[in-house]
């Protein structure tokens, strides 16, 4: 078994230890209960560092305050056209990959993969910036937190683990709507912050990783497409994911751009020899499906990198800045999706919060509240309505 998977199955089997260990401590924050909902375990983790971050850097935060709303309201406005549009796919191109996915450390269809130790690593990083961002605007504008912690996203069963800070929500609703929005505003722009620091550290690595240490080894396979009730050449062939074709014919693969331009230099019918480091088959092309004229083999790829055997540093350490490399890939992807996720428009995270105070501003309490409401629950539907469709 993979030990990737073994490592998740752990890691969910010692989160539900937890949770019954620690059960009566518990708090449950209600969304759609019991289908969708959050357990809380309260802690006073961060809250001293979030005093001194919020004193030492008070003119920052200031400065930064308008940023973090104005690009809050940017997201919340992309976030609602993404759901708006992935729906509209969804009934008009049913077979379209859905826009919104349960982020998972295992292989399910529907959900959005992510190897596990990356997985774990960013979920942390990603909820430790976005609490800690909330408490520090909190504190800066003078609000009592009353705890920190640990909390888990429920879809029936525990999915997600996440953090919370819970500013006293007393003096946070008596707040002007100016501190509010900064409150709100400021973990969902943490996140979206922290996703461009890590591209750019990304791509100024990834020139003189690329050079000195990754060699193009081949083209792995991840996956095959689907012909109906049927198969595509590669699957009928017996192929397997996992493997890595390192040539067609006489040709050496070695790049994607490699295997492209051998597969546009073939044709439907034509029989290929494609040889991987596991074996060798012998299969004949299919017509592409919205191309009769293009030859077809059905397999979903990546790029297999190598160790440059002339890197000073090593096996290990040329693995180690290879792997390092992936976390920084992950955690610009998973910031940035998760940030903008949260400031849509929907009841008790940011966004939602963030269109109540401006709600409420402009109309009677209890009508902005009704609409507010009525608003959450359209784009929870919306939400589920994503997420179920890639499942089927």
């Amino acid at each position: 078994m993979d030990f990737q998977l073994i490592s998740a199955f752990v890691f969910f089997v010692l989160m539900g230890i937890f949770l019954i260990i620690k059960r009566k401590n518990i708090h449950i924050q209600k969304i759609f209960f019991p289908l969708l909902y959050f357990s809380m375990y309260r802690t006073s983790f961060g809250l001293k560092a979030m005093d001194s971050f919020a004193k030492r850097f008070k003119k920052l935060l200031n400065f930064l305050s308008y940023v973090s709303i104005g690009i809050g309201f940017l997201g919340m406005i992309i976030i609602v056209v993404s759901l708006v549009h992935n729906l509209w796919k969804i009934i008009t191109v049913p077979e379209a990959a859905a826009g919104v996915a349960l982020v998972l450390p295992f292989k399910v269809k529907g959900g959005f993969y992510v190897p596990f130790f990356y997985w774990i690593i960013s979920i942390f990083i990603i909820a430790l910036v976005h609490e800690f961002s909330h408490g520090i605007y909190a504190r800066h504008h003078g609000m009592k937190i009353k705890s920190s912690g640990f909390a888990f996203l429920h879809i029936l069963i525990p999915v997600l683990p996440a953090a919370f800070v819970e500013p006293d929500e007393k003096q946070l609703r008596k707040a002007s709507r100016k501190k509010q929005l900064d409150v709100f505003s400021a973990g969902p722009f943490s996140n979206i912050l922290l996703a461009f620091v890590v591209l750019g550290i990304f791509l100024l690595l990834m020139g003189p990783v690329s050079s000195s240490i990754a060699d193009k080894t081949g083209v792995g396979i991840t996956g095959f497409i689907e012909e109906g009730d049927g198969y595509y050449p590669a699957e009928k062939a017996g192929m397997q994911a996992g493997e890595v074709i390192t040539r067609v014919d006489d040709w050496e693969i070695l790049s994607i751009e490699d295997f492209i331009d051998k597969m546009n230099d073939s044709k439907p019918g034509d029989t290929i020899n494609i040889v991987t480091e596991e074996n060798s088959y012998e299969i004949e092309l299919a017509p592409h499906p919205e191309n009769e004229s293009r030859a077809m083999l059905g397999i979903l790829v990546n790029q297999n990198i190598g160790i440059n055997e002339s890197f000073f540093g090593g096996k290990y350490i040329g693995l180690f800045i290879l792997w390092f490399m992936g976390l920084l890939y992950w955690l610009w992807v998973l910031n940035l999706g998760i940030g903008l996720f949260n400031l849509a428009p929907l009841g008790p995270i940011d966004g939602g919060r963030m269109l109540l105070v401006v709600l409420e501003k402009y109309m009677p309490k209890k009508r902005a509240y009704t609409i507010w409401k009525n608003v959450s629950f359209v784009f929870l539907l919306l939400i589920v309505v994503n997420i179920l469709a890639a499942f089927f």
